[in-house]
């Protein structure tokens, strides 16, 4: 039975009323770690989910299963109906004004077929080019490749009739050289695993690993620096939360809250959340049926819009809608997340072109364990690793001591004076639930002063 269909029949249990909602998710995964430039861990994931969702008073109340006979829809739908009901009874009625009607999200490219294959010779020649390009560089090879297709299907009493087909592919290296436990990072990620140059991955990060010389030390202050995509990719992910999350805004909890219109970041700065954007990891909809289409977030260094799920929008009123940004009916406790943040590039070849002119600088692979200290003014923590370098008179010339960064990301966007010509993604992939791959299109960026804290 194809998910659309079973999406049908768990619609068609769920109890009359003030609306319904069902999802079926279908997931075929395989993630494969290695260490020490061999394989250690292998992992399937073959997985259907019908999710129901049931409206009463304004309340939602979900229930999921695995099971596809009608008896486990019945049951699904009634423990919905009851977890709603229940919800209904609490006090006055919930803020939820009613499910998305119909639409036609848009096509996109999001689906290669070979890739939804999931073959496992893939990941095993992924590993064979690491482990090479490792042993070529005196150092050993650690990480995971990973590959997956999923199709969402999703239908609603409020006329919502729709599917997805996606896939990804995910490759993240970290090499270590023996004799000096000294170690690079690099990722590849795309929507076929054709997409992720092996070789290429573990060469950079081998690189780093295999870099000679004692490292600097620098003590806390404030550096320019010059911030490779993995590092900054986490500091926008991290900024999406903070300041677009369209409930946190009609709260008055946003970063950007009183500041639409407002110059908030250096004017080179763009920022969206575009679903279609060439090397994003699309979707057509999102978890309660609001298509996807792209939404400025900063343009020209100005905060312009935020994003809503159907709750969020109705929250916040003065005209807003949804804007496809619902990772479950109703909303989840981490709130509205741009999934597909993309900052355009600038002018600069690459990263090395970023370093010209700095005198002395830090130059940073990645940042390991960021946390935020005051989301209202995007003030964040977290540690370089796994590639930190000095920067001398304009070269990257040796390695340096892992340093904590504490600064505000819309301070630090605020001073960047240089960005790389060509926007990558990057992704953490890891997946420690149902599978949703994402990630961030970004450029190197040089920003002219971050600060250091003990």
């Amino acid at each position: 039975m194809k998910p659309i269909e079973l999406a049908e029949r768990a619609l068609e249990a769920a109890p009359p009323g003030d609306g319904a909602l069902a999802r079926v998710i279908s997931e075929r995964s395989l993630l494969m770690r290695f260490a020490r430039s061999a394989p250690t861990q292998s992992t399937a994931v073959e997985d259907l989910s019908v999710e129901i969702t049931v409206l009463r008073d304004g309340r939602l109340g979900t229930a999921t299963t695995n099971g596809t006979e009608p008896g486990d829809l019945a049951g699904c739908a009634k423990a919905a109906e009851t977890a709603a009901e229940a919800a209904a009874r609490t006090g006055a009625p919930g803020g939820y004004p009613g499910f998305p009607g119909e639409s036609a999200p848009r096509a996109h490219d999001g689906f290669d077929p070979d890739t939804a294959r999931i073959d496992a010779e893939a990941g095993g020649a992924a590993m064979r080019a690491a482990f090479t390009a490792a042993e070529r560089a005196g150092v050993e090879a650690h990480g995971v490749w990973s590959a997956g297709a999923v199709e969402h299907a999703l239908v609603s009493s409020a006329g919502a009739h729709m599917t997805d087909r996606v896939t990804d592919a995910f490759m993240k290296s970290t090499a270590i050289a023996p004799d000096t436990g000294r170690s690079g990072y690099a990722t590849g990620a795309g929507i076929s695993t054709a997409a992720i140059d092996a070789e290429a991955v573990a060469e950079r990060s081998s690189s780093k690993a295999a870099a000679t010389g004692d490292p600097a030390r620098l003590e806390p202050g404030v550096y320019p620096v010059v911030l490779e995509p993995d590092a900054m990719g986490e500091l926008l992910m991290w900024l999406g939360w903070m300041a677009f999350d369209g409930l946190a805004y009609a709260e008055e909890r946003s970063a950007v809250a009183g500041r639409l219109g407002q110059r908030v970041v250096a004017p080179g700065i763009n920022l969206s959340d575009s679903p279609r954007f060439a090397s994003t990891l699309p979707r057509a909809f999102d978890a309660e049926g609001t298509p996807k289409a792209p939404i400025p977030l900063i343009q020209d260094g100005v905060a312009h819009r935020v994003a809503h799920d159907v709750r969020s929008a109705a929250r916040a009123g003065d005209g807003a809608v949804s804007t496809g940004h619902a990772s479950a009916p109703g909303g989840t406790e981490w709130g509205i997340w741009p999934s597909n943040l993309v900052l355009i590039g600038g002018g600069a070849a690459d990263s090395q072109e970023l370093c010209a002119g700095i005198e002395r600088g830090i130059y940073v692979t990645r940042l390991w364990y960021v946390n935020p200290v005051r989301p209202r003014e995007t003030l964040v923590t977290g540690v370089t690793r796994d590639g930190t370098f000095l920067i001398e008179d304009g070269r990257i010339t040796r390695p340096l001591e892992d340093m904590r960064l504490t600064d505000s990301v819309f301070d630090m966007l605020g001073r960047a004076s240089g960005l790389g010509a060509e926007p990558v993604l990057v992704s953490d992939g890891e997946f420690y639930g149902r599978r949703f791959a994402s990630g961030v299109v970004t450029p190197p960026v040089r920003v002219d002063a971050v600060r250091f804290s003990a």
